[in-house]
Parts: C-alpha cells; sequence; structure tokens
C-alpha cells in the first residue's frame, strides 16, 4: 500500500505530463492544419499541370509519358524486370510520440526492399533512417537533409529528383509513405514516382496522328486543331520533370500531414488516459486521507476513555 506522499508525487508526476501531452496535442493540431493547407494549395498546380502533359503527350490512362508502361511497386514478384536499379524513397519522421505511424511504413519499405532484390534507398526522416540501417539496407549515393521530414521543401525535392533522373543505372524509383486519409487513419502506400525507358527515347508525331507506344499500345494523341507550341518534345522534356518533382514533394507534404495527424491522436489518447489516471490516483489519495483522519480520531476518543 503506497503512502500518502508517494501517492501525491504521482499525482504531481501525471499533471506535468498532463500538460506536456496536451500542449502536444495542440502544437500538432496546428501543424495539421498548416500541412493540409499547404496540400490545398498545391493541388490546383499539381492538377494543371497533370492536365497539360497528358495534352502534350496525348497518353491513354495507364501508359506513361515515356511511352512505357506504368510498372506497380510489387511487379518483381509477377517476374517483370525493369531496366536498371531500383531506388526506394522512404519517408517517416524524426521524432516519436505518434502511435504506430513510424512502424508501420517502416515495416512497408522493409517489404518493398524484400521484394526488389538489390534495391536502394534513400530514407527521408531519422527513424527511418535508423530503422534501415540498422538492418543494413544499401544506401543511395543522394542523401535526403534530416530536416526535410519536418519542414518540407521543394529545392532538396528537385535536387534528389535531378540526380536520380540524371543516374542512367536507375530504372524506377519507388515512394514508400503515409497517407493521409483523416485525422485517426493514416495508410502505408508504395507508389512509382517514374519508370526509366532503358535508354530509349520516347518519339512523339506530330499533332493530330497517332502512333504505337514502345510497349505495343496505341498512344492517342491531341485532335489537329490544337496547337502545340514549342514542340510536343519540347514540351515533354520541360513539363515531365516538373510532373515527378511535384509528385514527390505532394507524398512529402502527404506524410508530413499524416505525421501530425497520429500524433494529434496519440497524444490525445495519451491525455484522455492520463487523465483517467489522475482521477483513480486522487481517490486512492482522499480514501488514504480520510482513513487517515479517521484512525486519529479513534486514537483520541480511545485516549480519552482510557483516562
Amino acid at each position: 500500500m503506497p503512502t500518502l506522499k508517494e501517492i501525491k508525487g504521482r499525482i504531481a508526476s501525471v499533471q506535468s505530463t498532463l500538460k506536456i501531452t496536451s500542449a502536444m496535442k495542440l502544437v500538432s493540431s496546428a501543424k495539421l492544419r498548416k500541412a493540409q493547407a499547404a496540400i490545398e494549395a498545391m493541388r490546383p498546380y499539381q492538377e494543371r499541370l497533370g492536365a497539360m502533359l497528358e495534352l502534350a503527350a496525348g497518353t491513354k490512362q495507364g501508359v506513361s509519358v515515356s511511352g512505357q508502361p506504368e510498372i506497380g511497386p510489387l511487379d518483381t514478384k509477377q517476374g517483370v524486370s525493369v531496366p536498371g536499379r531500383t531506388v526506394v524513397i522512404a519517408m517517416a519522421s524524426n521524432s516519436s510520440l505518434c502511435g504506430g505511424f513510424n512502424a508501420q511504413v517502416i515495416a512497408k519499405a522493409k517489404e518493398v526492399l524484400r521484394d526488389c532484390p538489390g534495391a536502394q534507398v534513400i530514407a527521408i526522416g531519422r527513424k527511418m533512417s535508423d530503422a534501415l540501417r540498422k538492418s543494413g539496407a544499401p544506401v543511395y549515393t543522394t542523401s535526403a537533409p534530416s530536416a526535410l521530414s519536418d519542414h518540407p521543401s521543394y529545392a532538396p525535392v528537385s535536387a534528389i529528383t535531378d540526380t536520380l533522373m540524371a543516374d542512367s543505372s536507375v530504372g524506377r524509383v519507388l515512394l514508400v509513405y503515409n497517407h493521409f486519409v483523416s485525422t485517426g487513419k493514416q495508410v502505408p502506400v508504395v507508389e512509382t514516382l517514374f519508370v526509366a525507358t532503358d535508354g530509349k527515347e520516347a518519339v512523339f508525331p506530330a499533332e493530330g496522328q497517332n502512333s504505337v507506344a514502345a510497349d505495343g499500345k496505341e498512344a492517342v494523341f491531341p485532335a489537329p486543331d490544337v496547337i502545340l507550341e514549342p514542340s510536343r518534345q519540347e514540351l515533354l522534356e520541360a513539363l515531365y520533370p516538373k510532373s515527378v518533382k511535384i509528385k514527390f514533394f505532394a507524398a512529402l507534404l502527404d506524410s508530413a500531414a499524416a505525421e501530425h495527424a497520429a500524433r494529434t491522436v496519440a497524444m490525445q489518447a495519451a491525455t484522455d488516459n492520463g487523465e483517467d489516471l489522475l482521477q483513480e490516483l486522487t481517490l486512492q489519495y482522499n480514501k488514504g486521507r480520510q482513513q487517515k483522519i479517521t484512525n486519529e480520531i479513534l486514537d483520541l476518543a480511545g485516549g480519552s476513555q482510557t483516562q
């Protein structure tokens, strides 16, 4: 049976913890709103850029602008060969206290690396970097700044993408991150950032003409009344890298929003549990104090009777 002094100390400790968890919940909620606003602000630009790219490429759904079919992240199980090696960009957080956010995306990243033998990894976030380093995963030469997880920035994303697209040995790049579904739900996903064309430059015919892509599928191009200026190939060379960078940056913002949502929920749960524990300790302290007072009264009453 703990003494009243010990119970009082535990009450003070729980109250201090409640102040921390409540503050962290408020901070994470504010960061979540900011991350959602950043995603909403970028979405029109991303949609418009995608529409321009589709107009310039005139590709059917499921065929990339490079003329190659989109290859899913788990196609290695089905024996689909991809020219060059695979690079996996895995995103997590720099800190903990966010529930199962880090654990589930780290498990997904390790699963992808097992399904892609010889793949190299670019880890974003200290938790992801530490976990993959301990597992012995081969690291790609280009590393991501550790602050990129806490403060998503387009400039580092652009630099990493340029390096990957300029590397002829890279066959495809996969993104592994937590997708923000709602405040209470974050789902680890795997997406293809881009697939190399194995050194074969895609050839696009003049406006209004059709062509057969490298995968045997017919690519449908804009009608004759659509005029592209400059040429189709120049537009694709300018827009496609921007589209890849925007997709990478959007995934980074999505992961940041999922992290703040997970931390908000975790701190709310910790606050609720702390309040329940505080009520139990307060009740236990009051019962002990009442018992102590009762014993003192009984001692006084017994002493007066003996006199």
